[in-house]
């Protein structure tokens, strides 16, 4: 009997393979399934089950990937019409040697969310775990914004999951949810993978709201972003994606075929740290650090369009295009080879943004001077705290705000440390406004000069 828990960082992803008796199961497989593969041979087992807890609107989901590739039966939840895969309900049961799975229909983040329970019948028939999805996190609990026409309905059908059927289940199961701390699924998840129902039950703060109707106002009144890559997960989570039997090779290009590409709609992608993106980089291009690439990709990058990524040396190139496809960007057509002293020593011009301490932006703040001060965190973020005359709106949704921001002033980008504000202010700067700075270090910065910081909104 095994069991690992594979962690996709960016979209925080958690997944799941076990089995016994040369059998495996797989939970919510991410798009490049080799691991899973790998973990299954070395292990002596075959992947025969694959479950999907609901339809994933963050991520493209690797059911299909890994079916194709075992022969493995895909489940999933039968209010909703996959257009592949088997539906199951709530009783139904599996059997992969001595492990027992059994179907909770579990409602609320989506209406055809389900939980698998698991048991150990070497033991016992009793709950050992149970997957619960987007349905209940450690710490906080699934989002129910995707019904916004049946808010109050879709936020009571999640307590119902929760507070009859998960937690019943007893204090000591273990809990095994879809996502970990920095997902846009929730806000409030803790920075451990692991916990109980009994601990849930006492220390995670939703879950002290037993009263259904507080429970429900206190869903009805929360405020999650949605991307508008949500859109393009739901199509392929639903009608399955594109087939992807490896990874996309980006092809080295010069600096005059990339610049002759990007000439012809490529869009180029800066995915060196934002400390060498501000000192120079290729006009009109976005910056997305590697290691903000999946989370931030998708407010920004059309589908449509090819990419062309700039980076600090070539091995970041397979993580980048690695993360890319984990949300369906499968054309990455190229990188600049040599990176961006090729481009600069063609001859070509750059642009850089320039950047402000956090003591000269105070100073500046004091002088009353006519700028800007974008905060480009979240709102939760924002109160709970931020700088005098800061105006809050959240990067993802600059594409929808710019109406919002005055083009006549000069803006400083600021954030958390000034890695999002700077994704900001090349943004901005992409859409014509050239008087944009970022402040690097950002309010992390503000903790060691004795900012004068506001809580609140």
């Amino acid at each position: 009997m095994f069991m690992k828990t594979l962690y996709t960082p960016g979209v925080a992803h958690l997944s799941y393979i076990f089995g016994d008796g040369g059998q495996a199961s797989v939970i919510d497989p991410r798009r490049d399934v080799n691991e899973y593969l790998e973990i299954a041979h070395r292990s002596g087992a075959k992947i025969t089950h694959i479950f999907e807890t609901h339809r994933n609107e963050d991520y493209v989901i690797g059911s299909l990937e890994l079916a194709r590739r075992t022969g493995a039966e895909i489940y999933h939840g039968s209010q909703l019409d996959f257009q592949y895969g088997n539906p199951v309900n709530e009783g139904d049961e599996f059997q992969l040697g001595n492990v027992k799975l059994s179907i909770l229909h579990t409602p609320g983040h989506t209406m055809e969310s389900i939980s698998i329970v698991y048991s150990d019948l070497t033991f016992s028939d009793d709950p050992l775990g149970i997957f619960t999805g987007d349905a209940l996190f450690i710490g906080d609990v699934g989002r129910t914004d995707f019904y916004p026409d049946r808010a109050e309905e879709v936020s009571g059908m999640l307590y119902d999951s929760i507070f009859q059927k998960i937690l019943p289940l007893g204090e000591h199961v273990l809990l095994w949810p879809a996502h970990g701390a920095g997902s846009v699924c929730g806000s409030g998840i803790a920075e451990r993978n692991f916990s109980t129902l009994g601990y849930e039950r006492k220390h995670n703060p939703v879950l002290q709201k037993t009263d259904r109707e507080e429970f429900i106002r206190f869903k009805v009144n929360e405020e999650h972003f949605q991307p508008p890559y949500f859109r393009q997960m739901e199509k392929y989570n639903l009608e399955g994606a594109p087939r992807l039997d490896q990874l996309p090779i980006p092809k080295p290009l010069s600096s005059d075929e990339f610049a002759r590409a990007a000439d012809g709609g490529m869009l180029v992608v800066d995915i060196r740290s934002t400390e060498a993106y501000a000192g120079a980089h290729v006009p009109k291009s976005f910056s997305l650090p590697l290691d903000m690439l999946p989370a931030f990709a998708g407010m920004f990058l059309a589908y449509d369009q090819p990419l062309g990524l700039i980076v600090e040396d070539y091995s970041q190139i397979e993580d980048a295009v690695r993360g890319l496809t984990r949300i369906g960007y499968d054309q990455v057509d190229g990188f600049l080879a040599g990176g961006l002293h090729a481009w600069e020593t063609s001859g070509r011009g750059y642009d850089r943004i320039e950047a402000i301490h956090i003591t000269d932006l105070e100073q500046r703040i004091d002088d009353g001077d006519g700028f800007t001060l974008l905060d480009a965190r979240s709102k939760e973020e924002f109160e709970s705290g931020h700088l005098r005359t800061a105006v809050q709106v959240y990067l993802g949704d600059l594409p929808s705000k710019l109406e919002q921001i005055p083009r006549r002033r000069p803006i400083t980008t600021f954030c958390e440390t000034g890695e999002r504000a700077t994704i900001a202010a090349a943004f901005l700067r992409r859409q014509g406004m050239e008087r944009v700075e970022v402040c690097l270090g950002s309010m992390s910065a503000c903790s060691h000069v004795a900012c004068q910081v506001i809580i609140g909104d």
